[in-house]
């Protein structure tokens, strides 16, 4: 995987670059993504007869036969001219489920056209509730099964590599989804300034809170998804208000610097919220023993982002297919290995890994 990244940093622009793999801060929760699955280890189980595992399952409804999918990432035009159109093509080949942007390059129902997939669409709660209330509308009738309101985004977090770059979005990648009056990106004249940070400024609207959930529900048919949960009180507030869903996710560490890790978060929401929703995870998967570790810890799936933009840029769609196809292949020899039919038998999979002590 670090290869894939290289590769794909040695090809875009450094601020394209630093704009994707960049966190908020000192950049540790960043860095706790990744680390938190070194923090267990797998117990596998011998002449269990396991051949081939089965994978598939449904995500609300929507039959996947891969436990993974893509994360929301923005203005995928950056790394790719097709950008979102690629992406879901590489998902569908996989079988597997897509979240598409609100701030995607392409617009919604061109996505939905392109898709072979199931596809979520995600939302910002912005200042403008009836741009809101009609992108979730537009979603619904272009056939997307779920939204997903993403809602530790009431401002941006200081994503101090962007600054540093002045980062503004090159002609050509806007908000296409989102109406003139609010989509129009103004860029930065030179470092100390972030384009997308003062736009989500001017559009979001940081009063948003539980009690919007229930308007937002009203808004539309389609089952509704919680992301940015990171503890026991906020899943169960998002099942009392009525969610389907709640990915378990710090945004990839680019909010709040110093947060729990998503994988750490995991398992005190699982067992909070029970049966009553469906709980996923985002955050720092790279491989397919990343994907039975937090199926483990009560997953029912994952979401990639980076590194499916890291492929994107590297070779478009095929690159991102042979990503996912990578991902399955470590998950299915994984499963192999420790003896496991289904990720409903995980039970006993996992001990947290002993760290040596200095002397």
């Amino acid at each position: 995987m670090d290869e894939l990244e290289h590769a794909a940093r040695t090809a875009l622009p450094v601020s394209v670059a630093d704009f994707i793999c960049g966190g908020a801060g000192d950049e540790l929760t960043l860095a706790w993504e990744r680390q938190a699955f070194t923090d267990y280890a797998l117990r596998p189980r011998v002449l269990s007869g396991v051949d081939r595992p089965d994978l598939a399952l449904t995500m609300l409804g929507c039959t996947v036969s891969l436990p993974v999918a893509v994360a929301p990432m923005a203005y995928q035009q950056l790394v790719h001219p097709a950008g979102e159109l690629e992406v879901v093509e590489a998902a569908g080949r996989a079988g597997a489920l897509t979240v598409v942007p609100m701030l995607s390059s392409v617009r919604l129902e061109a996505v939905a056209d392109a898709a072979t997939g199931p596809l979520w669409f995600q939302l910002y709660s912005l200042r403008d509730r009836e741009v809101v209330a009609d992108l979730a509308r537009r979603a619904e009738q272009s056939g997307y099964r779920a939204l997903v309101l993403t809602a530790d985004a009431p401002r941006l977090g200081s994503r101090q590599r962007d600054l540093r770059n002045g980062f503004t979005l090159p002609p050509g990648v806007a908000p296409v989804n989102l109406p003139h009056r609010i989509g129009a990106v103004a860029g930065v004249d030179g470092a100390g300034a972030s384009a997308v940070a003062r736009h989500a400024a001017a559009t979001h609207d940081a009063t948003f809170s539980w009690s919007d959930l229930a308007w937002l529900r009203a808004q539309t048919r389609l089952p509704v998804v919680v992301k940015g949960v990171l503890c026991a009180e906020d899943a169960l507030r998002a099942a009392d208000a009525g969610a389907d869903g709640i990915i378990v996710s710090s945004h990839g560490g680019r909010q709040l610097d110093r947060t729990v890790p998503s994988l750490h978060a995991l398992p005190e929401v699982a067992e909070a919220v029970g049966d009553r929703c469906e709980v996923y995870l985002d955050g720092g998967v790279r491989h397919g023993t990343d994907v039975l570790v937090a199926a483990a810890l009560g997953a029912r799936a994952v979401f990639v982002g980076r590194p499916v933009l890291w492929a994107l840029a590297v070779g478009g769609a095929d690159a991102a297919a042979a990503l996912f196809a990578r991902i399955r292949s470590e998950l299915e020899e994984a499963m192999v290995l420790a003896g496991r039919a289904d990720l409903s038998d995980l039970d006993g999979l996992l001990r947290p890994r002993r760290r040596e002590r200095a002397c």
